[in-house]
C-alpha cells in the first residue's frame, strides 16, 4: 500500500473540485485531486453545456417552422434528420469536454490521483486499492447524480436519465419526461420541436423553478400551447411491454388515456454524490441523505478540517455557484482553523425555454406577506417583444414597503437570460426602484418592459 502526505486532498475532479484545487495551491499549500470517473465537469459533460446544444438545433427548427407571420415564407417541408442534430450535440460537448480535459492536463502529474476515494478517519483516505492518503484537510467536491425514484424502475433500459440523452446517436419517436424541471422543460420542449411526440407529467403543480402563482400558471399555460404539460399529473399505472414504456394516466379534460413511448426520462432530480465515501467512519454527523452537516457560510463540516463544495452539498447547483463554492472551500482549508464566509452572489436563475424562465434575487415564496409591493409587466403588448413576435411573457418584480428596495423578480419572458443578469446587478448593489428608474433605458428593446414594471411597483410604494 502506497502512502501519500498532503496539507489538503480535495476529492472530484469537477468544477467545485478543480476551483478548491487551484486554490489551496495559490494559497502555497501541498494539494492533491482525486477523481474516480472520467475527467470533464457535469456542466461540460451532460449538462448545461449539450442540453444548449440540443435546444439550439430546437430553436432553429421551431424558427423554420415560423416565418410566415413575418411574409416570409419557406416552400417545401422542414426535414429535421435526429442523427445529424445528435451528431452535432455530441461533437460540440467532446470539444467542450476537452477543454476541461485540457486545463487538468496542466496539473502536475503528482497531484493527480485516480480512483473512488472513501475515508478511514477524518483526514486518511484510501484511494483504490493501494493508495493511502494522510492530509491535514480534506475538500468534498463529488457532485451530484441524477435520482430517479424506485416506482420508474419498472421500465428497465427503456428508463433514461438527462445523461443518457447526450449519447443518443438519433432522435427517438416518442418520449415521456417526469419532472418539469429546468432540466425537464429544457429537454421535453427541445424534443418535442425536433419533431419527438412528447408527454411531461409534474406533481404538486410545480413548473421549473417558479415560486410566485401567478406567474407559474401563465408559464403552464404558456408551454401547454405547444407541447402536452400537466404539472399535477394523475399517472394511474406505469409498465414495460417489450421494447415500449406503457404509461396510463388522466389527462387534463379529465379522460382516461394510455400510451406507448421508446423512452421514460426521469428529471425527478439531482443527489450529492456522497454515499460511497465512507463518511460513517469520520464521526461526522449526517443528514437523511448521508450529507455531512456543515456550516453554509463557511462551507466547513461540523469542527473538523472538511469541507464539502458544489452540487454536493446540493445548497444551490450551478456551475458559477460551484466555481464559488470550491474557491472558498480551497481558501478555508488552506487557512483552517482560520476560515471565513463564502462571498456569496446575487441569486440568479435562468431556465433555457422558449419563453425563457427567470428568478433574481429573493424568490416569492421567500417574501414575508404584506412586506413588499409586486410591479408588474405583461410582454404581449411590449414594442420590441412583438416586433420580433417574442410577445409571450409576464414578469414581477418585488420591493420592500419600508425601504424600497428592489428584492427580486420571477418571470417568463423573451431574452431573460440577458435581462436576468441587469436585475442580478442591482440586487447585488442594493438598488431602490428609484434609482433602477433612473438608469437609461434605450428604444426600443425588450428591457423597456422592465421599466414598466418598475414604474408599477413605485407606483404601488408611492400609494402605500
Amino acid at each position: 500500500m502506497n502512502t501519500l502526505h498532503t496539507d489538503i486532498a480535495v476529492i472530484g475532479a469537477g468544477t467545485a473540485g478543480l476551483a478548491a484545487y487551484r486554490a489551496a495551491r495559490a494559497a502555497g499549500k501541498r494539494a492533491v485531486i482525486i477523481e474516480g470517473g472520467e475527467y470533464g465537469t457535469t456542466c461540460a459533460r451532460v449538462g448545461c453545456m449539450p442540453s444548449k446544444l440540443l435546444i439550439a438545433a430546437a430553436e432553429a427548427a421551431h424558427e423554420a417552422r415560423h416565418t410566415a407571420p413575418f411574409g416570409v415564407h419557406v416552400d417545401g417541408q422542414i426535414r429535421i434528420d435526429g442523427r445529424e442534430v445528435m451528431a452535432r450535440v455530441r461533437g460540440e460537448r467532446d470539444r467542450f469536454v476537452g477543454f476541461v480535459v485540457r486545463g487538468v492536463d496542466n496539473i502536475p502529474f503528482e497531484d493527480k490521483l485516480r480512483g473512488h476515494a472513501r475515508f478511514i478517519d477524518n483526514t486518511v483516505l484510501q484511494v483504490g486499492d493501494d493508495t493511502i492518503v494522510r492530509a491535514s484537510r480534506v475538500v468534498i467536491a463529488t457532485g451530484s447524480s441524477p435520482m430517479v425514484p424506485a416506482p420508474f424502475r419498472v421500465f428497465g433500459d427503456r428508463l433514461i436519465v438527462n445523461d443518457d440523452v447526450f449519447a443518443w446517436e438519433d432522435l427517438p419517436r416518442r418520449v415521456a419526461v417526469f419532472g418539469p424541471g429546468v432540466i425537464g422543460l429544457e429537454l421535453g420542449q427541445a424534443l418535442s420541436r425536433l419533431g419527438v411526440h412528447v408527454r411531461v407529467f409534474g406533481v404538486r403543480g410545480g413548473v421549473g423553478p417558479l415560486t410566485d402563482p401567478a406567474i407559474r400558471a401563465y408559464a403552464a399555460q404558456a408551454f401547454q400551447q405547444e407541447f402536452y404539460l400537466d404539472p399535477d399529473a394523475n399517472v394511474t399505472e406505469m409498465r414495460r411491454e417489450g421494447d415500449e414504456a406503457v404509461i396510463s394516466f388522466v389527462d387534463r379534460d379529465g379522460r382516461a388515456v394510455t400510451e406507448r413511448f421508446d423512452y421514460v426520462l426521469a428529471a425527478t432530480g439531482r443527489q450529492p454524490n456522497v454515499r460511497s465515501l465512507g463518511l460513517e467512519n469520520t464521526g461526522l454527523a449526517l443528514d437523511a441523505r448521508g450529507v455531512p452537516l456543515f456550516d453554509p457560510v463557511t462551507l466547513q463540516c461540523g469542527a473538523a478540517p472538511i469541507f464539502i463544495a458544489g452540487d454536493a452539498n446540493d445548497v444551490l447547483p450551478l456551475l458559477h455557484e460551484a466555481a464559488d463554492e470550491g474557491k472558498a472551500a480551497g481558501e478555508n482549508a488552506a487557512s483552517w482553523p482560520q476560515v471565513k464566509p463564502v462571498a456569496r452572489r446575487a441569486p440568479i436563475g435562468v431556465v433555457f425555454s422558449d419563453p425563457q424562465l427567470a428568478m433574481v434575487g429573493l424568490r416569492h415564496a421567500d417574501l414575508p406577506a404584506g412586506s413588499f409591493v409586486t410591479g408588474e409587466v405583461s410582454f404581449e403588448d411590449q414594442g420590441r417583444s412583438r416586433v420580433m413576435l417574442k410577445n409571450r411573457g409576464l414578469m414581477h418584480v418585488y420591493a420592500d414597503r419600508a425601504s424600497g428596495r428592489f428584492l427580486g423578480a420571477e418571470w417568463m419572458g423573451p431574452r431573460a437570460e440577458n435581462i436576468a443578469h441587469l436585475l442580478a446587478w442591482a440586487w447585488q448593489q442594493n438598488l431602490t426602484i428609484e434609482q433602477m428608474l433612473a438608469m437609461p433605458f434605450y428604444h426600443p428593446v425588450v428591457e423597456e418592459g422592465v421599466r414598466t414594471a418598475l414604474r408599477d411597483a413605485l407606483a404601488k410604494l408611492q400609494a402605500g
